[in-house]
């Protein structure tokens, strides 16, 4: 015999906290993209949603990304397209996995395709191919990932590839 509960215990929603609830949901969902950039094991996933032009990495601003002779590298997107695309825009990336290198080239990834997959989605086709464009013009690993990973090893060798010396006698 299960225990059960009176239908009494059970809260019993309104169908107007339901509408306020679902008015808050859709205000805090409205106009916003969440896309991932990949290189090697690191992945980035950025969101990005209307604001007033902040990027954050792992909670940090963008400035702060080090190392800092790497930091160029996640600026390119913003670099490349002009602030002013991305003034009216927050962009929140999460980095995970990887190397140093590696994290930098999935943040700039995420940033640029959030960008595009943004004007795709709320702006216009035009404006998304225009953006998609100039980024492929520069750099094609702005919107494409590198396929490149690691090989594994084999026997019979130190690595992948090389093989332990070979002696006749």
């Amino acid at each position: 015999k299960s225990t059960r509960f009176p239908a009494s215990c059970y809260p019993v929603a309104s169908s107007i906290d339901e509408d306020k609830h679902s008015s808050t949901m859709s205000a805090s969902q409205s106009q916003s993209v969440q896309v991932f950039g990949k290189k090697k094991t690191a992945t980035a996933v950025a969101f990005c949603k209307q604001g007033r032009g902040l990027i954050k990495v792992n909670g940090q601003p963008i400035e702060n990304v080090e190392p800092e002779s790497l930091r160029l590298k996640a600026f390119e997107p913003v670099l490349i397209l002009g602030q002013e695309k991305f003034a009216n825009l927050d962009i929140r990336v999460r980095v995970k996995g990887g190397g140093i290198t590696a994290q930098i080239y999935a943040i700039r990834a995420a940033i640029a395709k959030s960008i595009v997959a943004y004007h795709a989605k709320y702006v216009d086709e035009s404006s998304k191919n225009e953006l998609r464009k100039t980024l492929l013009e520069y750099d094609r690993n702005l919107l494409v990932s590198d396929p490149r990973r690691c090989e594994p090893k084999k026997y019979g060798g130190r690595s992948a590839r090389t093989r332990f010396q070979k002696s006749y006698r």
